[in-house]
This record gives C-alpha cells, sequence and structure tokens, in this order.
C-alpha cells in the first residue's frame, strides 16, 4: 500500500484473565460458538488458576506498549499507542470508541501474531471490522494493519541469540555429565491448528512445503534462524507443534511436542532445545505448554533442555515492529521492506479468500474482499 498519515497505532492481541473470577468468563468468549460446556472449560482453566488466574499476556502487552512508545518517540513519531483485545478487556470494540471520541480518524493495526491464519491474521481482521459494525463506526474510523512478519530480521533476530544461548547452556549440561559430545536435538514450536484452516492459511492456488502457508513459513522462518546460528551446524531439527484444542475427530498440525520428545532418546539424544517459534512472548501457553509439560517430558526421559526465550520486549523486535509501522506511515516512512525468507515480504493487503475459515466470513479491514473499509493496494 501507499504510505499514509496514521494517528494512532492500535497494539492488539488475544486477551487473558486479570483472576480467578475472570477464567471461565475469559474461556467463554474464546470458545463463543462452539458450545463448549464449562465443566470441559474448567479443565483448560487449570493452566491460569495454577498462576492465580492471571495470564501473563496481559503484563507483556502492557510491557510490549511501554516499550513501542518510547522507541517511537526515540525516533520523533508522534503516534499514540493503543491497546485492545479480542477476547478480554480492554476489548477492541471499546478502545474504538474511545479512540473516535478522542479524535483519532485513521489507525493503523499491529497484531501480536506473526504468521498467516485465520486465529492468527483474518480473525484480527474480522474483530476490526465486526467492531466497526457494532460500534456505528465503519465509514468514520479508518482501520489498516500491518502485513505479517514471521521473517522480518526483528522477529528472527532474537531467536537466533536465544538459540545460540541454548545450545551451549545444554552443551554445558551435558559435559557436566560427562557426554559432552552426546546428540541435541532442536524443537521448533507452535500452535497446532485444525489441518483444514492450515489449507485456507495464506493466497489461493499457491502450493507451499508442508500443504500451507502456515507451515511453511515457520520452516522457512526456523531455516533463517538456523542459517544464523552458527553453533546449530549439523544438529538435528524438527517442527513440532503443541496447544491443540478442539473435538478429537478433527485432525491437527502433527507431531505434538510431548510426542516428538519421547522419540528422541531411541535416537541417541541426549539434549534438547526448545524454540517457541510461533510466539511472540510468553504467555500461558508457552509458560504452561513448554515450561511445564514440555520441559517436563524432558526430565523423566532424563534430557538435558533448555527453552529459550520468545521476542517479548527484546530490542531488536521492538525496533522491528516500530520499522514495519514506518513502511506504512508518510512519517519517516521506510521504503525498504526486509524479509529473511523467499516467502516474504508479506503482503499489505489480504488477497480475497486469504485464510478463510470453515465457520463463514465475517465483516473484515485490510483485505482486497473487504466488506468494512474496503482496502485497495
Amino acid at each position: 500500500m501507499q504510505p499514509k498519515s496514521y494517528d494512532a497505532l492500535l497494539l492488539a492481541s488475544f486477551g487473558g484473565p486479570e483472576g480467578q473470577d475472570d477464567v471461565i468468563p475469559f474461556l467463554r468468549n474464546v470458545t463463543s460458538g462452539r458450545g463448549i460446556p464449562d465443566e470441559r472449560l474448567e479443565e483448560v482453566a487449570t493452566h491460569y488458576r495454577a498462576n492465580g488466574g492471571i495470564s501473563p499476556i496481559n503484563a507483556q502487552n502492557r510491557a510490549l506498549k511501554s516499550a513501542l512508545e518510547a522507541e517511537l518517540a526515540r525516533r520523533g513519531i508522534n503516534l499514540p499507542v493503543l491497546w485492545g483485545n479480542r477476547n478480554w478487556d480492554p476489548y477492541i470494540t471499546d478502545v474504538f470508541r474511545e479512540a473516535y471520541d478522542a479524535g483519532h480518524r485513521r489507525v493503523l493495526a499491529l497484531s501480536t501474531s506473526a504468521y498467516s491464519g485465520y486465529s492468527s491474521c483474518r480473525q484480527y481482521r474480522e474483530d476490526f471490522g465486526m467492531a466497526l459494525v457494532e460500534t456505528g463506526l465503519a465509514g468514520k474510523l479508518e482501520v489498516d494493519k500491518i502485513r505479517q512478519y514471521f521473517d522480518h530480521p526483528g522477529f528472527v533476530e532474537p531467536y537466533v541469540e536465544g538459540l545460540a544461548e541454548g545450545l551451549n547452556r545444554v552443551r554445558a549440561d551435558l559435559a557436566a555429565q560427562g557426554a559432552a559430545d552426546a546428540p541435541v536435538h532442536i524443537l521448533f514450536a507452535t500452535h497446532s491448528i485444525p489441518i483444514g484452516d492450515a489449507e485456507n492459511a495464506g493466497p489461493r492456488g499457491v502450493e507451499y512445503e508442508g500443504g500451507s502457508a502456515y507451515v511453511a513459513q515457520h520452516l522457512a522462518t526456523a531455516r533463517a534462524v538456523l542459517d544464523r546460528v552458527p553453533e546449530a551446524a549439523g544438529v538435528d531439527w524438527s517442527l513440532v507443534y503443541q496447544s491443540r484444542s478442539g473435538a478429537p475427530h478433527v485432525p491437527w498440525l502433527e507431531p505434538d511436542i510431548n510426542d516428538a520428545i519421547a522419540e528422541l532418546p531411541a535416537q541417541g539424544v541426549k539434549g534438547v532445545v526448545i524454540v517457541p517459534l510461533g510466539f511472540v512472548s510468553d504467555h500461558m501457553e508457552v509458560v504452561w505448554d513448554l515450561d511445564t509439560e514440555a520441559l517436563e517430558t524432558c526430565r523423566n526421559l532424563g534430557l538435558a533442555a533448555a527453552r529459550i526465550p520468545t521476542p517479548g520486549v527484546h530490542q531488536k523486535f521492538v525496533e522491528g515492529l516500530v520499522d514495519l509501522v514506518c513502511e506504512r506511515t508518510l512519517d519517516q516512512h521506510q521504503a525498504e521492506r526486509p524479509a529473511l525468507t523467499a516467502l516474504g515480504p508479506w503482503m499489505d493487503v489480504c488477497m480475497p479468500g486469504c485464510c478463510a475459515n470453515r465457520r463463514g466470513e465475517k465483516p473484515t479491514v485490510a483485505g482486497m474482499d473487504s466488506t468494512v473499509g474496503v482496502t485497495q493496494p
């Protein structure tokens, strides 16, 4: 898209409960329309309840908002940062009302999801579109969205740093056990999604490695990380999945990370480095599914293991996000669109049917098939 003058930046995220009483209402929001009883939701609620009913994602988004504000100010960019969630307070609808009342008319949105897919991209565009309809602001408040940034240097570099440190840590642990030369395996972990949603990710009519843009983007980004870590030369690696939910009869992407870990000892592997490649911050699905369950699986099997950090508020990540903002703004416009894989740079405006969902489409923004605030390339 051609650069524009925006008057606000929206940090859009998933949201999470802030206390024990919030947990079930939050999970009802997340699973709205799927008819899941509270008894089933309570099984998932145990993850949050073990953390006091508080999702780490809220504090992380507050920290990221502050870091973005500081980086924008450092560059002399006068762009207020708003924060809105899909599933908990502050809700996107409320933020749009407040933004309009404050005089904002053109908002650029940044989501905390780097990859293509319904939940990671299109659902945000639908939430923006539905919020404009529900608030009566369609045609009054313009909302655009920055491109998916899975292979932007600002997203990749924190993993490069973390993987090098993680490999050194695991090898030091093995050396202390007298197994300095034992094989180590790298597991790049991301959120599992239904195979149907994976196949619908990205533009239609394109053949992707692994059968979908979602899988192909993760594989390409993993290689981009490995290529920049000399310590990883010759180390075996694989892409694994976590956090599966939903009906058992619906096929999801596999292998599950715990199943993959269980097979490693028979291959002679003695150490594991887990790279949470699919996640921007250390939210509940990282803290529980990786730090609790996956690392416990490693301990039970006698494997030396380390889970490296997510980008969080790493300075390179924050700078990269502001670079992405500057690709779209007239103020300090950045014409260069860096990408570290052959798949990128990803598009600013989504193609028709991109990341369509089997449950039907809703009003969207930032796409050529948008029904609210139609955007043209």
